[in-house]
């Protein structure tokens, strides 16, 4: 008999850039299709991050939340988990702006510093897409 799972899938991932694999999801019709693929794909929890489309930074703008997060929620019954992580140097509300906004069932908070140590990566890649 085996146990029950719960998949949780985070499409962007919260430290990866455009840079590190050309099938990073940025632009809002990008991350829609990731999560509803993630979600045909047993996916139960779609963990969420936004991203600026000409970038690929991560932003907590509540516009961009908007632009997939209806499309999503429209075409799959996955639940959706809202990052609050944002980016360094956003300020709590700017990290729980898209998270009131859209009221969705589930949100992660990072509550303290956090230092993901990837450094060694900038020797790994020599041609960045963005600064």
């Amino acid at each position: 008999m085996s146990k029950p799972v719960i998949i949780t899938c985070a499409v962007t991932g919260g430290i990866h850039t455009p840079t590190m694999s050309p099938y990073l999801p940025i632009t809002p019709n990008e991350i829609s299709a990731a999560a509803i693929g993630a979600a045909e794909e047993s996916a139960a929890i779609i963990h969420l991050h936004a991203r600026d489309p000409k970038t690929g930074k991560p932003t907590a703008d509540p516009k961009v939340f908007m632009e997939f997060l209806p499309v999503i929620k429209d075409n799959c019954d996955a639940i959706i988990n809202i990052s609050t992580g944002g980016g360094l140097g956003m300020t709590l509300e700017e990290r729980l702006a898209a998270a009131l906004q859209a009221k969705p069932e589930m949100a992660s908070l990072n509550t303290g510093s956090i230092n993901f140590g990837i450094f060694p990566l900038l020797e790994k890649y020599n041609n960045w897409q963005h600064d």
